[in-house]
C-alpha cells in the first residue's frame, strides 16, 4: 500500500486521560525523541489537582500538551491539533482546546455506558457516535483491547496489563510522525531491567502501536516536522525544576561550597529535592524536614557552618519560613529560598500555575525585612536565573528569595550544555583570621557593599554569636537602643539596594528603544509576550518587550526606559502585583492584563490586548 509523507512546520499534541493512564510518561517520552532530533519544543503538563480522583471523572482527568516545530517557538501552543483522548472525560475536558479540523485520537474502550455516565455525558449520547465531533476528523482504535492482544503470552493480570496502552497510543503517533522507537525502548529497558514482565509489555505495547499505524489501511498519511535552526551547541530536553537543580550544583562547584538542601515536600516543588538526592558524588546533602520550619532553619545552620544553604518550597510553604527568613534577615548570612509558585491561597490550586507570591516575597515578614528577589522566565532559564540567584546570597551576604511557578517547573525545552568557563565565578571569602589593628573580631564591620565577614564557627580569635534579636552596629551585641535600630534597618535596607550596582543593566529581549508601547513582564508569561509582540512587530508596529530577572532590586536603568514608552502593559498570572510595585517606585500609569485561572496566559489573548492598546492610542 503506497502512503505519502507531508512535511509540518508546527504540531501541537495533547494527551489527555485518567490519572492512572500513564500520560505524563507518555508525553515526557515523545518530548524526549523529539529533542534527539533536534526539533525546537515546548511542553505543558497539566495534572489533576486531586492525588486520586475517581477514575473516569473529569476532576481524574491528566493532560501532557506538546508543541513541536522547526522554527524556534515560545509557547506549548494556544489550539492543539491532536487530541489523544483515552477516554471520555478526557475528550469533554479537553476538546474546546482543539482546532477545528484537528484529529482526535479515541480508545473506544474509554467510552462505554460507565465512562459515558462517569464524564457526566447523558444517557444514550456517545460523541464517538454521533454528530457533535463532524468538524474533526476522528480516529477511533479500541486501545485497550489491542494491547491486551500484544501481550495476550505475557503472564500478568489484565489490570497489569491495560498500564501498556498508553505505550500503543505512543507507538502509533511514532509512526504517525516518522519517529524512530530505539530511545523509549532504551529507556525501558534501563528502568525495567530487573523487572522483565514490565519491560517486556511496555516495548511490545509500544510496538504494536507502531505496527498497527504501520499495517492498517485506514491510515494513508504519515507527517514530519524537520530539524529547528538552533544556536550550536550540545542538547538536550530539561524541565524548569531539573534545570533548577543543575543549577544549584554548579553553582556549588564553582564556589567551591558544599550544597545543603533543607526541604519539605509540597506541589509542585518536590522533584528538586527528588533530583538533588541523586548527587552525593558532588558532594551534596539533602534533607527531608518535618516541617516547613525545621526545613528553613536547617538550611540557616549549614549557612552558618560555611555552606551553601537551600530551602524549596510552595505558596503555603513560604507563609511557615517567613519568622526564620527575618532571622536570615538579621543575621546576614546568605541562603537561598526557592518558592515555586502553585495557585492560592491556602492549599488553593495546588497543581495549577500562578505568579500569585511576588508580593509575599516583597512584603511578606515582620518588620522592615528587605530580601533580593530573582525569577526565571523558562524551563532552560532556571539554570542561570538560580545561579545568579546564588551569586548574588554568597557575595552580598543575605538572603535570596528565587521564583518559578508550576508552569516553569513541570514544563520543559530544549538547553544547550553550557561549559563551565562560561559560567561567571562565584568567589567566597571566609574570614580567617583579625586585621591588622583590629582588637576583637567585629562581625558587623562592612566593606563597600555593606557586606559583612563570614567566618566559620570555630575558627580562632573569631568566636562570635549571632541571633535574631537587633544587633548593636559593628560589633553585633544585642541592642535595643532606638538610634541604632534606626540606623540597623537603614543600612540593611541600603545594602539591599547597592546590589543594583552589581547587576546588569535592564536590556530588551526585542523591539526599538522609544515606541508607542512597552509589554514588561517577569517569569513564565515570558513565552506568550515573546510570541505575541513578534506578530506586531512584523505588522510594522513599535512594539517593545522587557523582561524582568532582578526584581528585588530592579536594574538600575529600570526607571529611564519605562519612560521611553506611550504606554506601558504588564501581563501577570495573578490579580496585578509587579503592576503595583512599578507603579509606586517609577509613577507611571502602567496597565495590566491579568489572568488567575491555573493556566498560563496565551499569544493569542495577549496580541488582542495588543491590538486593543494600540488601536486606543491611534
Amino acid at each position: 500500500m503506497s502512503r505519502k509523507e507531508e512535511v509540518l512546520q508546527d504540531v501541537v499534541i495533547k494527551f489527555a486521560g485518567d490519572s492512572g493512564d500513564g500520560m505524563q510518561l507518555t508525553g515526557s517520552q515523545f518530548t524526549n525523541n523529539t529533542a534527539l532530533l533536534g526539533i525546537d519544543l515546548a511542553t505543558f503538563p497539566d495534572f489533576p489537582a486531586e492525588i486520586r480522583a475517581p477514575q473516569g471523572t473529569l476532576p481524574g482527568v491528566s493532560g501532557y500538551q506538546l508543541r513541536f516545530s522547526s522554527d524556534r517557538i515560545f509557547t506549548p501552543g494556544d489550539e492543539c491539533d491532536v487530541l489523544v483522548a483515552m477516554n471520555a472525560a478526557a475528550l469533554k475536558t479537553n476538546l474546546k482546546a482543539l482546532k477545528k479540523g484537528g484529529k482526535i485520537i479515541a480508545n473506544t474502550d474509554g467510552f462505554d455506558t460507565k465512562n459515558l455516565r462517569l464524564a457526566n455525558y447523558p444517557d444514550g449520547i456517545n460523541p464517538l457516535e454521533d454528530e457533535s465531533l463532524s468538524n474533526y476528523e476522528v480516529i477511533k482504535i479500541d486501545v485497550t483491547k489491542m494491547t491486551r492482544e500484544a501481550l495476550k503470552d505475557i503472564t500478568m493480570g489484565t489490570k497489569e496489563k491495560d498500564r501498556a496502552k498508553n505505550m500503543f497510543v505512543l507507538g502509533f503517533l511514532y509512526w504517525m510522525y516518522n519517529r524512530d522507537m530505539v530511545n523509549t525502548i532504551q529507556f525501558f529497558k534501563d528502568k525495567f531491567g530487573k523487572k522483565p514482565e514490565i519491560q517486556e509489555s511496555n516495548i511490545r505495547a509500544l510496538q504494536a502501536g507502531y505496527n498497527f499505524g504501520d499495517t492498517t489501511e485506514t491510515f494513508t498519511t504519515t507527517f514530519r516536522v524537520e530539524k529547528a535552526k538552533m544556536p550550536p551547541g550540545v542538547y538536550r530536553s530539561i524541565m524548569g525544576n531539573q534545570a533548577l537543580a543543575y543549577g544549584l550544583i554548579a553553582a556549588s562547584q564553582k564556589s567551591g561550597l558544599p550544597l545543603y538542601l533543607g526541604s519539605y515536600p509540597i506541589t509542585p516543588a518536590s522533584d528538586i529535592l527528588h533530583e538533588l538526592s541523586k548527587y552525593k558524588s558532588f558532594g551534596v546533602k539533602t534533607f527531608q524536614a518535618e516541617d516547613e520550619i525545621a526545613a528553613i532553619t536547617s538550611a540557616i545552620g549549614a549557612a552558618y557552618g560555611g555552606s551553601l544553604g537551600i530551602t524549596t518550597t510552595s505558596g503555603p510553604g513560604m507563609a511557615l519560613k517567613a519568622e526564620a527568613m527575618g532571622l536570615a534577615v538579621m543575621m546576614e548570612i546568605p541562603l537561598l529560598i526557592c518558592n515555586i509558585q502553585r495557585g492560592g491561597p491556602s492549599t488553593g490550586l495546588p497543581t495549577k500555575t500562578e505568579q500569585s507570591d511576588l508580593l509575599q516575597s516583597y512584603y511578606g515578614r515582620n518588620g522592615e525585612c528587605p530580601m533580593p528577589i530573582v525569577s526565571a522566565s523558562t524551563p532552560s532559564d532556571c539554570f542561570s536565573a538560580v545561579y545568579e540567584a546564588v551569586r548574588i546570597a554568597i557575595q552580598h551576604m543575605t538572603p535570596v528569595i528565587f521564583l518559578s511557578d508550576g508552569y516553569i517547573a513541570n514544563g520543559a525545552e530544549p538547553w544547550r550544555f553550557p561549559k563551565s568557563d562560561e559560567l561567571v565565578p562565584i568567589t567566597v571569602k571566609f574570614k580567617t583570621e583579625l586585621g591588622h589593628g583590629e582588637p576583637a573580631f567585629q562581625p558587623y564591620l562592612r566593606d563597600e557593599k555593606l557586606v559583612r565577614p563570614w567566618a566559620i564557627p570555630g575558627t580562632p580569635g573569631l568566636e562570635h554569636r549571632i541571633g535574631g534579636l537587633e544587633k548593636q552596629n559593628i560589633t553585633g551585641n544585642v541592642s535595643y537602643d532606638p538610634d541604632n535600630h534606626q540606623l540597623m534597618v537603614k543600612i540593611r535596607q541600603e545594602k539591599i539596594e547597592k546590589i543594583a550596582d552589581y547587576i546588569p543593566e535592564q536590556q530588551l529581549d526585542s523591539g526599538p528603544e522609544k515606541g508607542k508601547l512597552l509589554v514588561l513582564g517577569w517569569g513564565s508569561t515570558y513565552g506568550a509576550i515573546k510570541s505575541a509582540v513578534a506578530e506586531l512587530q512584523a505588522e510594522g508596529f513599535a512594539v517593545s518587550h522587557a523582561h524582568l530577572r532582578h526584581l528585588r532590586p530592579f536594574p538600575k536603568n529600570l526607571g529611564d526606559m519605562l519612560q521611553h514608552f506611550d504606554q506601558v502593559l504588564i501581563p501577570e498570572i495573578n490579580n496585578g502585583q509587579l503592576i503595583k510595585i512599578i507603579r509606586d517606585q517609577y509613577f507611571i500609569d502602567a496597565k495590566g492584563y491579568n489572568k488567575i485561572m491555573g493556566i498560563p496566559i496565551t499569544k493569542t489573548e495577549l496580541v488582542m490586548k495588543l491590538r486593543e492598546m494600540l488601536g486606543s492610542a491611534n
